[in-house]
């Protein structure tokens, strides 16, 4: 039966729409867009909640294969739409590693099978993520992988970076790079500065992750391939990522909630392993430059990094508890609240963000609110007030470093392919 979702104000800078409209859904698409639609149809009254085209998350850990006493597939897509996302972008660092058409064919198969979401899986530049070989990017593209990467730790030789490019930009993917110069990084924990040295933890220099950057964006100017530099989170970074774009370089960049709206100064003597994370939290500057490159233009997409542990391996010391959050569930209350309402962005800009520039950058089928697109929809209510944990997480991991924040903004509604995955703020 057809769908109408009736009064939401429906935001889509692509449609080039700001305005409350009714959106009418016959099967997996968009019928009609407009003003007081009448339909033999499922009605929905959305008055007073905002439809979007729906959110991807280009950064996520499923952890699916291998690591399933983290995550899998199931609950981390439910997280995923429990947040708004209509579809991820799933790394690379499984066991077995994802560098192989077998292993996306079996991310795509669970996900088909038990998702509540879209999953776009990225496969390894290298094989094992060893830096070493190519990995079988042919085979992984014709089953399905959208981009490739060695998130976890990045490629560390520039000779087979360039490789990497030269052989797999053939294949018209973008290639998302980790930048972690091991050799500076070394043992580092948090952000080197006054608050490493006041914890007594080892140091992670920001330099560290800039000079790859650097690096790599040189790479890309070397090989003419696409490059996507993940969870920035320097201003030095960014600078370096915004003169690449005004040389005109295929260069684009994305940010992670934690690296917006925390910093180094949350960690304190509690040493709360939820705050260790790759890379780590940086000073109030960086988190200023970061926020000033999603308001500019600079920072394309906004991710989450969602990176689900269990218990036990987050209660460990902080040297040996492993990098990484959640926080796929509320990312996009987090924007709202920090970007959104202060006037930091608008509602358009956030859309451009989390929905459009993701689909663009990873090559996937475009969404809009017009008639003929594929009814991937977001519908979020903005004036919803609540606590990150307090009602629990949908996740299989409790390790988010937004735990306990109040927020304003939440998922009430989404749709993937005409279907509901969330009704009321409920999965289905």
């Amino acid at each position: 039966m057809a769908l109408l979702l009736k009064g939401a104000h429906v935001v889509d800078p692509v449609a080039g729409i700001d305005g409350v409209l009714d959106v009418l859904i016959e099967g997996d698409r968009i019928a009609r867009v407009g003003e007081a639609l009448q339909a033999d149809a499922e009605v929905r009254d959305l008055t007073g909640k905002y439809l979007v085209p729906g959110l991807v998350d280009m950064h996520v850990h499923l952890r699916e294969p291998g690591f399933e006493h983290k995550g899998t597939i199931e609950s981390e897509t439910r997280a995923a739409a429990k947040g708004g996302m209509t579809g991820v972008c799933s790394m690379p660092n499984t066991n077995p590693v994802t560098d192989n058409g077998t292993v996306v064919e079996y991310v795509r198969a669970c996900a088909e099978r038990a998702g509540h979401c879209r999953v776009f899986p990225s496969g390894a530049m290298t094989k094992g993520l060893k830096g070493e070989i190519i990995s079988e990017m042919g085979d992984m593209v014709a089953h399905g992988a959208v981009a490739f990467t060695d998130d976890g730790r990045g490629v560390q030789s520039a000779g087979m970076l360039r490789r990497c490019m030269d052989y797999g930009k053939m294949f018209g993917k973008v290639f998302m790079s980790h930048c972690q110069d091991e050799e500076l990084v070394g043992d580092g924990q948090i952000n080197e500065g006054p608050v490493s040295t006041r914890l007594g933890l080892a140091g992670w220099p920001a330099e560290g992750e800039e000079l790859q950057v650097v690096r790599d964006i040189q790479i890309a100017r070397l090989t003419g391939a696409k490059l996507h530099i993940q969870h920035i989170s320097t201003a030095r970074g960014i600078a370096a990522v915004r003169a690449a774009k005004a040389e005109g370089l295929p260069v684009t960049c994305e940010a992670a909630p934690h690296h917006l709206f925390l910093t180094d100064e949350a960690i304190d003597g509690t040493y709360d392993t939820r705050l260790k994370v790759n890379p780590p939290l940086r000073t109030a500057e960086d988190a200023a430059a970061v926020r000033a490159g999603v308001a500019d233009g600079t920072v394309d997409a906004i991710v989450t990094d969602h990176a689900p542990h269990a218990d036990w391996e987050k209660a460990r010391e902080f040297e040996y508890a492993p990098f990484g959050m959640t926080g796929i569930e509320c990312s996009l209350a987090l924007v709202i609240t920090n970007l959104v309402k202060p006037g930091v962005i608008d509602y358009a800009r956030m859309v451009e963000l989390m929905s459009v520039n993701p689909r663009r950058i990873l090559g996937v089928d475009p969404v809009s609110i017009a008639a003929g697109s594929l009814a991937d929809i977001t519908v979020f209510d903005p004036d919803i007030a609540w606590t990150v944990g307090e009602d629990g997480y949908a996740s299989k991991a409790r390790n988010c470093g937004f735990d306990g924040v109040s927020v304003t903004g939440r998922a009430t509604d989404v749709y993937v392919g005409g279907v509901a995955t969330l009704v009321d703020g409920a999965v289905q």
